[in-house]
């Protein structure tokens, strides 16, 4: 029988075991750490359309290029992991700056509608989306605008 130590976990577990726990542990501390992290853009980008669509284009924009990444993974088993690691951050850095530049792929992608759109997306967000964001963001904070 396995032992436990004073903290009552196992001391026997394998790999796979640890693995799985902390895969479950990820899903219920990720809002938390999404949040902080939202709540910084959204400090920094001046709290309105331009910061969610910044943090919006920055996890889609990401998301592409971690596939991507995740396709050469295979790189790191050849010798190849620094040339994998600064591709990762060349990456990133690279989403980060498409992201700023959001509105312009808003505009771009479909000429006469993305501007029409894009315009309504500012009318409509301060009146309607601004406060439950900000209530999501900044809980029991009376008076939550940034500016």
């Amino acid at each position: 029988m396995a032992e436990k130590p004073d903290n009552g976990r196992r001391t026997d577990r394998t790999i796979s075991q640890l693995v799985s726990d902390g895969a479950r542990v990820i899903p219920g501390k990720s809002h938390g750490w999404f949040r902080d992290w939202f709540r910084k853009v959204w400090k920094v980008r001046g709290g309105g359309l331009y910061a969610v669509g910044f943090a919006a284009s920055f996890l889609v924009f990401e998301i592409g290029s971690l596939s991507d990444d995740i396709l050469g993974i295979g790189s790191l088993f050849n010798g190849h992991a620094i040339d994998f690691i600064v591709q990762l951050l060349i990456d990133s850095f690279t989403n980060t700056l498409k992201a700023f530049a959001w509105p312009v792929y808003v505009v771009s992608w479909a000429p006469p509608y993305g501007v029409i759109g894009l315009g309504a997306a500012y009318a409509g967000f301060a009146k309607y989306l601004k406060k439950p964001i900000e209530g999501w963001l900044f809980p029991g904070e009376e008076g939550a605008d940034t500016r």
